[in-house]
């Protein structure tokens, strides 16, 4: 999303005039320019201004402000920076001077800055662009949750008042009536009287007491209403309260869970949860609120009972209120941060737990205990049927018990498992043609707690993101495609754990082009015609146009349970091999657009005979899984005149752990030009080996080098020619440069295979063979020739 300041700063006429009256001596708009990213990614809505408390996050805020405007200062040079540093320093000391004390205010004050900046820009543009839109909804949807926080913040005032004046109106209802007992007393006392006495003092009495009662008639009917009207606000702002949950637990939260999900996959982080529990909090605090003025208000009634539909009322009321604050305790009981979904046993992992509303509840002062269980998938099922599974478990796992901490400075109540590991697994009957690494199983994390002095006792429960158990790291691969898929195309609300069997191939492109970025940690993800070669090898296809594939699906056999055709692996294997070998050894290549790689070897033949000898290109291997290969055009030996396309044999992890991409390019004499024209040096000479320093103590280092056979040649007779090797690797020369190759002695196979693709595992190795060389005295091995 581009940053809201850029674009403030493309207004014109008065809305510009609009943004720079925002600015002045209180925050100044030098100070807006150069921290611009900075006061963007901070939370401020997370911070509520009317809440004292929240005093300490702000001056955390004005603090970080302050340290931010130094470091900025301190990094000006230059003439005109020399300036800058002192502006920028004075600005960090007047801020500082006028803030300190209030640092709320200075919260006040950016919020609203920003707010009015993302006003002027949806208005000048309408909201044409997808910028703006997004910027739109996001800034309307959290405005909408603070109006509707304000509206409840009103309303439970208003019915605070209310209570308190009921409470007021039936102290002085029960005066009245104590008053007409009295009197009641008094004229019951005119019996023991002679009847003169009594005629003298009854009518007033009686007179008195008609005229408490007629009040006390009237003042009932009143009180009753009073109730009846507090119980009907009550009930408008359990709805409200209701309604604003309900966009907060299921759809904010419910959203983030679904982008920790997709995180999984390699997808952005999910974000923090600083501000969804600063939403939860004020929701508790409201709930609360009004819990105890539904409970003050039941008092009052058994204080004056009054016959009429109050007590019925109130029950409903009281019901409702608990439901609610027990949906907001049990679903902010969430996971932050998930346990490894391919989980390996006997090894370490960890997860925390946290609960949003534990600060604002009171449930830290005396911290509850959470403790971690792995069930699988049907006792997940039946765990949500509420369904009694007798505590039980699939598995043991040690450091399971973890109570949970308070930290004051950021108000967060949660759980480390810092140290868990899973030390036994109990499968259950697989069905059909499921694998181990198709079971899930899931950590369920349970605590007990009890909130406002012991009142309500709650039971919660969360289950973690599916887990794939495995005991040997063989098992990965699979695991991870099981995992990749749930976490992908898994739906909101689903039962543990169903997925769709089949997906849309485009729905599996995005999938995979996230999980490739992920773990290439790359930008530069799949582009469109990669994806085509992907579908071509997933439906055994040789159709080059997109749209051929759009509507295609593909299932979770094609996936990875069924082999491509020809070969013992399957897609998801194949794919997930080339991610492994990028990742670890082919990254900056990939990122430099060195590798083309999703290229099949006759579309390289194609491609590469348009071109001169020696231009190359690297593809990845359609035979072995986690392979590379080289290919490139050059004379057939066979036939004067004739050129032909080479294949080496493919490079994989341990060819790369004996020697880099970057070096056997450069130890290859006849590679001249990276696919399409561009010099082999230009591409990779900043990744090639330095050369070793001279010998020490007479001792020469070792070094091994790729060689191949001298393909230029006509078909050589081994006992007649020696083929020659080159030992050191040279991208083009000028004419009049010589260099000089070692010459090796001929090797007894055969080394090119019909299709004209270099074997080398069927020659000799080439680490072996150096070493041999290197073993040989020095003075006969490398008399006369160049170092």
């Amino acid at each position: 999303m581009m940053a809201v300041w850029i674009q403030a700063q493309q207004l014109q006429g008065d809305a510009l005039h609009q943004m720079q009256s925002l600015y002045g001596q209180h925050f100044p708009i030098e100070v807006r320019h150069y921290l611009s990213q900075w006061i963007e990614s901070q939370l401020w809505d997370a911070i509520d201004l009317e809440n004292p408390q929240e005093e300490f996050k702000a001056k955390r805020l004005l603090d970080s402000l302050i340290q931010e405007l130094q470091n900025k200062a301190e990094h000006q040079v230059g003439e005109d920076g020399f300036l800058l540093k002192i502006k920028l320093g004075h600005y960090a000391n007047q801020l500082k001077s006028t803030y300190d004390r209030c640092p709320l205010e200075l919260v006040r004050c950016i919020k609203h800055i920003l707010y009015t900046e993302q006003r002027l820009i949806r208005e000048a543009t309408n909201s044409s662009s997808p910028v703006g839109g997004m910027m739109d909804s996001m800034s309307q949807k959290y405005q909408q949750i603070n109006q509707a926080f304000e509206e409840l913040r009103l309303l439970t005032q208003d019915t605070e008042n209310d209570l308190r004046k009921l409470q007021h109106n039936q102290e002085y209802f029960i005066i009245q009536y104590q008053e007409s007992l009295r009197i009641q007393a008094q004229l019951s006392s005119l019996a023991t009287l002679p009847p003169s006495d009594r005629q003298l003092r009854e009518p007033a009495l009686l007179s008195k007491r008609a005229t408490v009662e007629a009040w006390l008639t009237r003042e009932a009917n009143t009180l009753q209403k009073y109730r009846l009207d507090l119980a009907e606000k009550h009930q408008k702002t359990l709805q409200l309260l209701r309604k604003q949950q309900t966009i907060i637990l299921d759809d904010e939260l419910i959203q983030w869970k679904r982008r920790q999900q997709l995180a999984g996959n390699g997808g952005p982080p999910e974000g923090g949860l600083d501000i969804l529990q600063s939403w939860c909090e004020k929701l508790a605090e409201t709930i609360w609120q009004n819990r105890q003025q539904i409970r003050r208000a039941e008092h009052l009634r058994q204080q004056l009972p009054i016959p009429g539909p109050i007590e019925e009322l109130l029950n409903e009321l009281n019901s409702t209120i608990t439901d609610i604050i027990s949906a907001l305790v049990t679903s902010t009981f969430i996971i932050e941060k998930q346990p490894p979904q391919v989980l390996k046993t006997q090894t370490k992992f960890a997860a925390t737990v946290r609960l949003l509303v534990g600060g604002k509840l009171n449930v830290h002062m005396n911290p509850p205990q959470v403790k971690a269980t792995i069930i699988s998938e049907q006792q997940a099922k039946a765990l949500l049927k509420n369904e009694n599974t007798r505590n039980e478990s699939s598995g043991e796992i040690l450091n399971n018990n973890c109570v949970m901490e308070y930290h004051q400075t950021t108000g967060t109540l949660s759980a480390h498992f810092r140290n868990m590991s899973l030390k036994r697994i109990k499968r259950s009957d697989r069905r059909g043609a499921e694998s181990v690494t198709e079971e899930k199983f899931t950590i369920l994390f349970e605590s007990q707690f009890s909130v406002g002095s012991n009142e309500l006792v709650f039971q919660v429960k969360t289950l973690s993101l599916p887990v794939v158990v495995i005991v040997h790291g063989s098992q990965d691969n699979n695991a991870t495609a099981t995992v990749l898929w749930d976490n992908a195309f898994a739906e909101a609300g689903r039962v543990p754990f169903l997925v769709p069997d089949k997906v849309l191939w485009p729905q599996l492109c995005e999938a995979i082009n996230m999980k490739y970025k992920a773990e290439v940690q790359s930008n530069k993800g799949l582009s469109e015609e990669n994806l085509v070669f992907l579908a071509q090898k997933a439906f055994s296809s040789s159709s080059n146009n997109p749209d051929d594939y759009r509507s295609m699906t593909m299932t979770w056999s094609q996936f990875n349970r069924e082999s491509l055709p020809g070969r013992n692996f399957t897609f998801w294997q194949w794919f997930d091999g080339v991610m492994e070998l990028t990742k670890k050894h082919l990254k900056p290549h990939w990122n430099d657009g060195a590798i083309l790689g999703f290229v099949n070897k006759q579309q390289a033949q194609d491609m590469l005979m348009s071109k001169p000898n020696g231009t190359f290109l690297l593809r990845f291997s359609d035979s072995e899984i986690g392979g590379i290969t080289i290919a490139w055009v050059a004379e057939n030996p066979n036939k004067a005149g004739e050129r032909m396309v080479w294949n080496l044999m493919p490079y994989t992890t341990k060819d790369f752990s004996i020697r880099s991409l970057a070096d056997r390019i450069s130890d290859l004499n006849h590679l001249l030009f990276l696919y399409p024209d561009r010099p082999k040096d230009e591409v990779f000479a900043k990744y090639y080996t330095p050369p070793l320093s001279k010998a020490v103590d007479g001792y020469v280092k070792p070094q091994i080098r790729q060689v191949v056979p001298d393909f230029a040649t006509a078909n050589p007779d081994p006992a007649s020619v020696n083929p020659s090797y080159m030992d050191q690797g040279a991208s083009p020369a000028p004419p009049n440069h010589s260099h000089t190759y070692a010459m090796y002695p001929p090797m007894a196979d055969p080394v090119l295979d019909g299709d004209g693709d270099f074997d080398l595992d069927d020659t000799m190795d080439v680490a072996r063979h150096v070493e041999e060389l290197l073993r040989r005295p020095v003075e006969s091995q490398w008399g006369g020739q160049q170092s």
